[in-house]
This record gives structure tokens, sequence and C-alpha cells, in this order.
């Protein structure tokens, strides 16, 4: 009977799990392995793939192909991307946590920019950015600020451009409510602590503060590089389209344009799972290298 009614349970566990493991197949596993197999053949989408063995990974490191110059502008966007969205969430999360009246309303107001769609946010700050008619530039030179960037055109000023908008995308607006949650649970004995042998409020931040949410920190820096891994597109397409001059054609906008520009499913397929690959492996180093500055007791 004991035996029969584990069963039962086992069965029930199952069942509750069974849609989100039907879903992982069909929307994620399955699409993986398709892509896969997909990047050893040549495809354009009309008729049947032909087997191309590794052809398509070859011509992605061949002079001129681009992939390297992709390469390079997706890691300095990834890099661009956590790091301001990490130091722009920890340091509103920190003002939340501030005893001020109203603090609902400054969350709200800290959180509201990331609940816009980030195509129709990117298209915003292109208006923004618009070296003529933008906003950014009138209030500069209202300011008597000589210097008007032609932000989304200039190799070094379209950096800038994303980081500026990054602050505002729902990935920062995540990571705040997380580590706002996180501040509360940090034992005030410590701060007590820390007041009773005179240390100031950056000491207390960074010797009691920092150590207790280190987990927080190590597990937004890891979903924030997936994400800008594999989000930096809906930022990067309506904003700068890969310009200027392919400065910031990451690998998912090459891919886009392989897969739906050029119709070279194969090649694009091959950029998925070469990009799939760095990002596993970047997770996994993230992991090891943070081991002896993330506290967990």
């Amino acid at each position: 009977m004991q035996k029969v009614k584990g069963i039962k349970n086992n069965l029930s566990a199952y069942g509750f799990l069974s849609p989100w493991f039907i879903g992982f197949v069909l929307f994620i596993g399955g699409p993986i392995i398709a892509s896969i197999v997909l990047s050893f053949t040549r495809w354009n989408l009309l008729g049947t793939p032909e087997f191309f063995g590794l052809q398509n990974y070859v011509n992605m490191f061949m002079p001129g192909s681009g992939f390297l110059n992709s390469l390079r502008a997706t890691l300095f966007y990834t890099v661009i991307s956590v790091t301001v969205s990490v130091f722009a969430s920890l340091f509103m999360a920190v003002l939340l946590n501030f005893r001020v009246k109203f603090r609902g309303i400054f969350q709200f107001c800290f959180f509201a920019p990331a609940v816009m769609p980030t195509v129709a946010l990117a298209f915003v700050f292109q208006l923004i950015f618009n070296q003529h008619m933008g906003i950014l530039n009138y209030g500069l030179s209202r300011l008597g600020i000589a210097i008007q960037p032609n932000w989304l055109n200039d190799p070094f000023w379209v950096w800038v451009s994303m980081g500026i908008v990054t602050v505002f995308t729902y990935s920062t607006g995540q990571m705040m409510l997380i580590f706002n949650a996180a501040l509360k649970d940090v034992p005030q004995a410590q701060y007590e602590a820390a007041d009773v042998e005179g240390a100031n409020f950056f000491q207390r931040f960074w010797h009691v503060t920092i150590p207790n949410i280190s987990p927080i920190i190590l597990f937004n820096v890891v979903v924030g590089t997936v994400n800008s891994f594999n989000t930096a597109f809906s930022i990067v397409f309506p904003l700068t389209n890969g310009g200027p001059a392919n400065e910031t054609m990451v690998l998912s906008l090459e891919l886009y344009n392989s897969a739906f520009g050029m119709f070279n499913m194969g090649h694009a397929s091959a950029v998925a799972t070469v990009l799939f690959v760095i990002v596993a492996i970047v997770g996994a180093l993230q992991f090891r290298l943070s081991k002896k500055a993330v506290h967990y007791d």
C-alpha cells in the first residue's frame, strides 16, 4: 500500500512538472538540437537542407567574414551592459533602503521605464540621441556645452549611448528589485557592530553589505550576462542596426541578417551554436572565478 501511494505521489509530481517539460522540449530543447543539426547543412529555406559538414564553421573564421568583429562587439556590449546594469540597480536599491517617505513611489518611478518594451525604448532613445533634433544635444547646448556628439554614428559615442539605454531596460529594473530584497536581509546586528567600531557609510557598505549580498551580486551578474548575449538584438537592431560601420554588429544581429536577410540558415545556425557555447563557457567561468569572492554563510 505504501509503495502504491509513493508511485501515485511521484506520478502527481511528474504531472505537475509535465507542462514545463513539454514546453522545454518543444520551444527550447528541440530548437537547440535542430539548430545544431542545421549548422552542418546548407539551406536557404527552400527545398531540402544539404549536408555541408564543418564548412559553415570554417567560413565563419575566414578573413572578411565579419564574425570576429561581431564577437568583439558582442563581448564589448556584454561588458558595458552588465557593468551598467549591476552598478545602476545596486545604487538605486541602496537609495530605496534609506528611511525616507514615499519610498514606494520612488521604487515605482525607478522601475517604470523597465516595463516599456525594449524595441519601443530603443526607438525613443533614437529620437533622444538624434544629433540635430534630439533633446539630449539640445539640453547640452542650453547648458552652454559646446560638444554636440553624434551619439549613434560615432564609434565612441555609440557605446556611451548603449550604456545609457541599458539603465532603462527591464534587466536593470529586475536587478534593482532583487538587490532591494537582498539588502533588507542583511543582519542589522552587523551594522550595529560596525557603528560601534566607528565605521562610516562606505566602510559599512564595503565590509558588511557587499559580503552579505555577494551571492545575489553573482546571480545578477550571471543572469545579466546571459540576457545581454541573447537580448542584444532587441536594442541594437532598432537603435543602430549594427552601425556605424558595423561597430555594433553583435552576433545576434549577424545571425538575424544571415537567416532572414541572406536566407543562409546553415551559417545562421552555426553562429547560434557558437553563441550558445560562448554563453555556457562564460557562465561557467563566472561561477569558477567567483568562488573566493562570494560568501554563502
